[in-house]
């Protein structure tokens, strides 16, 4: 029996022969660099480059954009008792993400 390693080399070799895999966009060429993966801590790279072939925004992206959000409404906001929510919102928000960060930071050079 073949081990899942060898099978892969099959499937390989069969589609290079057929020409399916000299098809194949970007055959030949090497990967495109992504600009995030430096600033990535080494230990993060592979789970955030799964979640990002998955198509999922990982917590803390998502925790950003939502930090955006408030700012904008906050500098669009006229009311006081407005502001005053939006402030207390970005504030825990702004708290939340730094100690994610942090942890994400500590965390990441075991």
């Amino acid at each position: 029996m073949r081990t899942f390693d060898e099978e892969i080399a099959r499937h390989l070799q069969e589609a290079a022969a057929s020409g399916e895999l000299g098809s194949a966009k970007g055959y030949g060429q090497p990967l495109a660099a992504d600009p995030g993966w430096e600033a990535t801590p080494a230990a993060l790279r592979m789970p955030m480059k799964i979640l990002k072939d998955a198509g999922v925004v990982p917590h803390e992206i998502a925790m950003f954009h939502e930090r955006a959000r408030l700012r904008t409404a906050l500098a669009a906001a006229a009311d006081a008792g407005e502001r005053r929510n939006l402030q207390r919102q970005l504030g825990e928000l702004e708290q939340i993400l730094a100690f994610r960060l942090e942890s994400l930071r500590v965390n990441s050079e075991l």
